[in-house]
């Protein structure tokens, strides 16, 4: 399973014509991605046949939110499921950085039926085999995560780790740094069964070479159909 993050349709449609199986959807990649806009996630859904899971985050910098805040993602989630969205990915943390169990499995519940994907704030905790036992508790079905590194290449022996632990109940999704050239190494140390790419280390503007773009998309799911 591949997932391509885009800010556009148009890099959304190049991911699905190089073989992505699911789009996140975001708006500012250059900080980590944003809520995208309503009309975007229309538009997305309009134009693609592939599942699309809307980034739920308000603002960049730390995942601590306000209640104003928290809020806004509320109705961000809401407006996602009116879009025909199929997931939401999303994140909170306490003052201590470590996952806010309670306001997280409210937003779980908020998107239900929709599945969840906790985003990398994970990596941002400091004890991942503590944060990984939290997520479980809020009820988000994914998880993605470069284990605590820069990169998921870097953090393939904590993403096993993670990967071991938990077991059927959370698929764990390494993500960041990930291209064709370096997936199949990472599958073989990891064992992960879906994946999550940018590409921007190899496209770093996919909006003004949509057909390289494209091309490092299809490398990437080549190199996945060729796994076991």
């Amino acid at each position: 399973m591949l997932e391509i993050s885009v800010e556009t349709v148009e890099a959304a449609l190049a991911a699905q014509r190089g073989g992505a199986h699911r789009i996140e959807l975001c708006e500012s990649l250059a900080v980590g991605g944003l809520t995208p806009s309503n009309e975007l996630m229309r538009l997305a859904r309009e134009q693609l046949h592939l599942p699309i899971f809307a980034m739920i985050r308000p603002r960049d910098g730390d995942f601590l939110y306000s209640d104003s805040e928290f809020a806004q993602m509320q109705r961000a989630i809401q407006i996602a499921k009116e879009a025909a969205m199929n997931g939401v990915v999303l994140g909170v943390l306490n003052a201590g950085r470590q996952v806010d169990v309670v306001r997280t499995q409210e937003l779980v519940n908020f998107a239900s039926p929709l599945p969840v994907t906790f985003h990398r704030a994970f990596d941002q905790t400091p004890d991942l085999h503590a944060a990984l036992q939290a997520v479980l508790k809020t009820g988000a079905t994914r998880l993605l995560t470069a284990g605590g590194k820069s990169t998921a290449p870097e953090g393939a022996g904590i993403i096993k780790e993670l990967i071991t632990i938990a077991r059927n109940r959370l698929v764990v999704m390494p993500g960041r740094g990930i291209h064709g050239g370096n997936v199949a190494s990472l599958f073989a140390e990891t064992g992960a069964r879906e994946f999550h790419a940018g590409l921007s280390g190899v496209v770093p503007r996919p909006g003004n070479d949509l057909p390289l773009f494209e091309r490092e998309v299809r490398k990437l799911a080549d190199q996945l159909k060729s796994l076991p």
